[in-house]
C-alpha cells in the first residue's frame, strides 16, 4: 500500500473519510454498576480512510484509550457495528478478532511494553513469529528495520540498556515491522522529553506518507497537529 497523504486541512476534520478502512456505527461501551450502567463511549460514528492520520484528543476519562482498544480489537465487550477492511468485527468471535489484529494492526504504547529479557532484535522478531513468518524471512526483515531506524548498533542490547527515546523507537519499529494496515499509538510520547517526542512524531509522519494509516491519542497540541484529522471526545461523546 503506497498512499500519499495531504497537508493538515481543518475543513477535513469534521468530514467523513472515503474508502474507509474503518467504519464505526453507534459504538458504545458501558459497565454495569450498582447504580445502573456507566457509559465510557456513547454513539460513536466514525469513518477512517486508508492512508489517514487521525488524532484523538480529550480530557482524562473521555474514552480515548477505550476507543483505541476497540479499534485495535483488544476490547471485545462493546455494542454497535464495526467494520474493518470490510470484515464485520461486531459479528466475529474474539479469536477471529484477535486474528485480524495480528494480521493488520500494530500498537505503540506509552510505556513501551518491550520484553526486558529479550534483545532489541529479539523484540522485533516477536510480531513476525505471531504472524507465522518463516524464520529465514524474519531475519532479513529484522535486519532491514534495524537499518531503517538507525538502530543496528543496538540490536544486541536489552531494553534496560537503552534510553527512553531509544526504547520508544524500538517499540515503533516493532509495531510496524510486519507492515500493518493500521498503526495505533496511545500517548506514544508521554514518557519522552520534547526532542525525543518530536523524533517519534516525525517518524509517524514519514510512515504515514509511505501509506500507513495512523490513529494516535495525545494530550499534546503540537503532536496533534501532525495528524490530518482531529477527533475530540468528552464524557464518551464525539464533539461535533
Amino acid at each position: 500500500m503506497n498512499i500519499a497523504t495531504t497537508e493538515r486541512n481543518p475543513a477535513r476534520e469534521s468530514s467523513p473519510a472515503t474508502d474507509a478502512l474503518i467504519r464505526l456505527r453507534n459504538v458504545e461501551k458501558r459497565y454495569q454498576t450498582k447504580a445502573g450502567f456507566t457509559y465510557v463511549l456513547r454513539q460513536i460514528n466514525l469513518d477512517i480512510a486508508a492512508g489517514d492520520f487521525v488524532t484523538i484528543m480529550g480530557p482524562s476519562g473521555a474514552g480515548k484509550s477505550t476507543l483505541l482498544g476497540i479499534l485495535g480489537m483488544y476490547d471485545h465487550a462493546w455494542e454497535g457495528e464495526f467494520e474493518f477492511l470490510g470484515h464485520p468485527v461486531h459479528r466475529l468471535a474474539p479469536k477471529d478478532q484477535a486474528a485480524l489484529n495480528k494480521r493488520y494492526v500494530g500498537f505503540v504504547f506509552q510505556q513501551f511494553h518491550l520484553l526486558d529479557d529479550l534483545t532489541v532484535a529479539e523484540n522485533l522478531d516477536i510480531p513476525l513469529s505471531y504472524r507465522n513468518v518463516p524464520k529465514s524471512e524474519r531475519q532479513g526483515m529484522v535486519a532491514d528495520v534495524l537499518d531503517r531506524f538507525g538502530i543496528v548498533a543496538k540490536k544486541d542490547l536489552f531494553p534496560a540498556q537503552l534510553s527512553g527515546g531509544q526504547q520508544q523507537l524500538v517499540a515503533v519499529a516493532r509495531a510496524i515491522i510486519a507492515k500493518p494496515a493500521l498503526l495505533l499509538a496511545d500517548e506514544p510520547t508521554g514518557n519522552l522529553h520534547t526532542d525525543q517526542g518530536r523524533e517519534i512524531m516525525e517518524l509517524f509522519k514519514k510512515l504515514n506518507h509511505e501509506g500507513t494509516t495512523i490513529v494516535q491519542v495525545t494530550h499534546n497540541e503540537a503532536w496533534a497537529a501532525y495528524g490530518q484529522r482531529l477527533i475530540r471526545l468528552k464524557d464518551g461523546w464525539m464533539e461535533k
